[in-house]
């Protein structure tokens, strides 16, 4: 039986997802943000939603279910100092995440995006 992850990495204008089997990366995707589609948003925080719904369509459009996704990852972020490393979201992270105490950053979305899709 195979193990699905989905990878999760926003960036500035674009965010990156694939879904490896087991090792082997069967499906990978940029999805391009345009400095207009993101004018509405005054926060990186606030496009969660947008990149979140954006990433399900383009997933469904591929022919993936989302349920049948064993492990979501999600870049990190600018989080207070830690190890480096692979951490499970907890409520900790989600604040940093939601509060970055060091700037905001696309890539703050990556776990807050994984977590809210794993509990889907």
């Amino acid at each position: 039986m195979s193990f699905q992850i989905l990878t999760i990495n926003p960036g500035s204008t674009s965010t990156k997802i694939a879904i490896f089997e087991d090792e082997k990366e069967i499906f990978s995707k940029t999805l391009r943000h345009t400095a207009e589609e993101l004018s509405p948003y005054a926060t990186v925080a606030s496009q969660f939603q947008f990149r979140k719904d954006i990433i399900l369509s383009e997933l469904k459009d591929a022919g993936f279910n989302i349920n049948e996704i064993n492990a979501i990852v999600g870049r990190g972020g600018l989080v207070k100092p830690i190890e480096s490393g692979v951490y499970e979201v907890n409520e900790a992270l989600i604040n940093d995440l939601n509060n970055p105490p060091l700037g905001e950053h696309a890539s703050n979305l990556g776990g807050l995006i994984a977590n809210d899709i794993a509990k889907s």
